[in-house]
């Protein structure tokens, strides 16, 4: 009997993975120069507004997916279009692995990619099974108490008495759901201001973003609840789209894809920041799992599309995740995405909270990046209840608020401008390490340093950026302005780079320097403009 029951439950095990995810890459876009020529068929004027103050220019990548291609995909027998991303040019497939490799046979399929690496070209071996936690790692209790240490944690509240408390910036949060914000008291400061712009809901696939899961609500929460003298977030007058892309009766990389369709129709929006409290690692069936290998940055689908949507001139904030203290206590995805915000978790003396999950990632990059509290957090429940909270779930939206107030009082800065300053605000800036990354920023110092840059650019007419520096940089200055040259030092002052001529955003390379602090002077008709760059 137990040998048959052993069975029976293998039996039923295959029987789930029989149908495989799959992602289709098409080969073109037909249609772009439409779309190009008509951008607002395809992007609304907050998103191009966003790229034109930032400088960045409409690609390929903002087109839509094919129409004509989505229908012939969604015609094959056997094959279910379960999401689609315009940035990949592709469609997340489901159906059965025959069907799927029979798609190749289209002339507009460029290539196929299975979630099972080992249906793929190359052969790896299988990731071990992992234990899924669909509770998305909270932990509720119910003490009454008051916001002000994370807040105060992170120097926020002098932003707010500075009344920098998100106006005019929009956060896209992508979640699980959130049941009853639209009715518990926490929330109807929102609603009363006019402060949810809409959502959806990628899982259901359709509107209703008020059901499903709770961990939306809690997440919001940080950033958004108000109750008199309980709790204040760290962006209450900002504005907000709410999208669930977590499915939390199963763990399947079409997550990744929902998130990365969420994230298209947050920049289709105008959305500024990106908040998301997801992480994947493990899935349901162990063959779609990643390992610590895959995290080097660009590699998986919900960070490739993390990078792309920072490209767009958006901050992509993103919980590190709770797994400090497990076998594998790395960075998931999409936090361990290059160019995404990993926040980590300390408790309300600053110390670090052994849950959260650590760096660095595969390719020895610093993450997480930066640190807020995630301890004994205060949150709003769905009955409006004001409790304590743990986990980078709510560290991460904590930050994410704060930026968006902080990018409130310096609006002219760009995407990369803000996570270099915040990121040089942080305590740990010159000395990261694997558990705080930078450190805990402080965001009246970052608004000081900001204020202060502002000034020089317009006083000197540049800008460095980004910085810190992964491997190229530039400096940004009037086109009209010629025999720029820059000069960059070491610390004991020996002369590393020298460059003439230089032109406005062009690359810089330093991939070849060490990762340390180094001082740059640029020269000019203007006069002599002089600071630090950070070589990570």
């Amino acid at each position: 009997m137990k040998n048959l029951l052993l069975l029976l439950a293998f039996l039923i095990s295959s029987a789930s993975f029989s149908q495989e995810d799959a992602w289709v890459y098409f080969n073109d876009k037909p249609n772009a120069q439409f779309y190009l020529d008509n951008p607002l068929e395809m992007l609304s004027q907050r998103a191009l507004d966003r790229r034109n103050a930032q400088g960045i220019s409409l690609v390929l990548n903002d087109v839509p997916v094919h129409q004509s291609y989505i229908d012939a995909i969604i015609s094959q027998v056997g094959i279910e279009v379960k999401a689609k991303s315009k940035w990949l040019n592709c469609l997340h497939v489901r159906g059965s692995i025959e069907a799927i490799q029979g798609l190749i046979s289209l002339n507009f399929v460029s290539q196929i990619v299975f979630a099972d690496d080992s249906l793929n070209a190359k052969n790896t071996n299988f990731s071990q099974n992992t234990t899924i936690n669909k509770n998305l790692d909270m932990q509720a209790t119910f003490p009454y108490g008051n916001s002000a240490n994370q807040i105060e944690m992170l120097n926020g509240h002098l932003l707010h008495q500075q009344n920098f408390t998100g106006v005019g910036k929009i956060i896209a949060v992508l979640d699980s759901g959130f049941i009853n914000v639209d009715t518990a008291t926490p929330f109807q400061r929102l609603f009363n201001n006019n402060l949810i712009l809409g959502g959806y809901n990628y899982v259901s696939r359709d509107e209703n973003v008020y059901s499903l899961h709770n961990h939306g609500t809690l997440v919001l929460s940080c950033m958004a609840g108000f109750v008199q003298d309980e709790l204040v977030g760290t962006a209450p007058d900002a504005n907000y789209y709410l999208y669930v892309t977590e499915d939390v009766t199963s763990e399947n990389p079409v997550e990744e894809s929902n998130w990365v369709e969420a994230a298209e129709e947050a920049d289709r929006v105008g959305a500024d920041i990106i908040t998301s409290s997801l992480g994947y690692f493990g899935y349901d069936n162990p063959n779609y799992s990643h390992t610590y290998s895959d995290m080097t940055g660009d590699a998986n689908f919900a960070s490739k599309g993390a990078n792309i949507a920072f490209s767009k001139g958006i901050i992509v904030v993103a919980s590190a995740g709770n797994e400090g203290s497990n076998s594998e206590p790395h960075v998931g995805v999409p936090a361990e995405a290059t160019n995404v915000l990993a926040i980590g978790a300390v408790k309300f003396d600053e110390s670090y909270a052994t849950f959260s999950s650590i760096g660095p990632s595969f390719d020895n990059r610093i993450k997480p990046d930066l640190m807020a509290q995630g301890q004994s957090v205060k949150i709003a429940n769905t009955s409006g209840n004001v409790v304590n909270g743990s986990g980078t779930s709510f560290s991460g939206p904590i930050m994410a608020g704060m930026i968006a107030s902080f990018w409130q009082a310096v609006p002219t800065l760009t995407n990369q401008q803000v996570v270099a300053i915040v990121k040089q605000s942080a305590d740990r800036f010159s000395s990261p390490n694997e558990q705080f990354g930078y450190g805990i920023p402080d965001f009246q110092l970052a608004l000081n340093n900001a204020l202060l840059s502002v000034n020089e650019s317009v006083k000197y007419d540049f800008v460095v950026y980004p910085n810190p520096v992964t491997s190229n940089f530039s400096i940004r200055f009037p086109n009209n302005l010629v025999d720029v040259n820059l000069v960059l030092y070491n610390n004991l002052g020996q002369i590393i780079l020298e460059k003439n001529k230089l032109i406005s955003d062009e690359k810089i390379n330093l991939e070849s320097l060490n990762s340390e602090i180094y001082f740059y002077k640029i020269a000019s008709a203007k006069g002599v403009h002089s600071g630090k760059l950070l070589k990570k």
